[in-house]
């Protein structure tokens, strides 16, 4: 069994890259745990633009013994394989789409939408390992989204956690071009050179987070992450015309656990 100390520090959560490693896992009688709280995230106006703002954000991050779970960033799901440290659900997420705001305002708006995934984990003592694939089923973008990302979790003190891990995407050609193609109507429209990717693109980055915890029901949190996007992304005009390639976000979140 894991000790109070333990339990308490491995239930640090964080809000954009959110983890919760729960002793719910282990518990005889499943309940309902987990983190709920707000914050704001300043983050590009959209996927490669090099414009920022800050935007309220939501904190959840739910789970049901070690069967159901609830999150912002893993969507809703269901572990239907649990052997040992791995994991297999099937879920249900969201992505977003693109706005048509600030130096895009004449190109058509693309509405982001529900997705419907599955995802493998893998949870070692200090290391977080999961890969997903996902596809939209509502909205405006078509084809495939692939996610790997690892995370290592250490304690800073009685009150403290650090994360830190690198992340990687991969978007089929039809979802690159649904974000990233400009029409002739939209370079007609815009101004913006007409462009027609044939291929997906790849996004490599790291999120870093540190939490410290109030009350051991309350906690606050920094996080800040980067991203580099490749392929035809980068080549798109919208991204190498008037963008920018490299994408930071940086949060701040209040979070209550239980």
């Amino acid at each position: 069994m894991i000790d109070s100390r333990k339990k308490f520090a491995w239930k640090l959560a964080l809000a954009a890259s959110s983890i919760a490693v729960s002793s719910a896992a282990f518990a005889a009688q499943p309940e309902w745990e987990g983190t709920i709280g707000a914050g704001a995230i300043y983050s590009p106006d959209y996927l490669g633009s090099d414009d920022y703002e800050w935007n309220a954000w939501p904190s959840l991050d739910l789970s049901y013994g070690d069967t159901f779970f609830v999150s912002v960033t893993d969507g809703i799901g269901w572990n239907v394989v649990r052997q040992d440290k791995w994991r297999l659900a099937p879920f249900i997420g969201y992505t977003f789409g693109r706005d048509d705001t600030g130096d895009i305002d004449d190109l058509d708006e693309v509405d982001g939408g529900a997705t419907a995934g599955l995802r493998v984990s893998y949870l070692d003592d200090a290391w977080r390992y999961s890969a997903s694939a996902e596809t939209p089923f509502t909205g405006d973008l078509d084809g495939h989204r692939l996610k790997f990302k690892a995370t290592y979790v250490t304690r800073l003190g009685e009150r403290a956690a650090f994360t830190i891990g690198p992340r990687f995407e991969y978007t089929s050609a039809a979802w690159t071009d649904d974000l990233f193609g400009v029409s002739n109507r939209d370079s007609a429209r815009s101004g913006i050179s007409a462009y027609d990717p044939d291929d997906g693109y790849f996004a490599v980055g790291a999120d870093a987070s540190l939490s410290y915890y109030i009350t051991r029901q309350w906690s606050v949190t920094g996080l800040v992450g980067v991203a580099r996007l490749t392929g035809d992304a980068e080549d798109s005009p919208i991204v190498d015309d008037i963008g920018d390639a490299t994408q930071w976000r940086a949060g701040a979140f209040i979070n209550y656990h239980f």
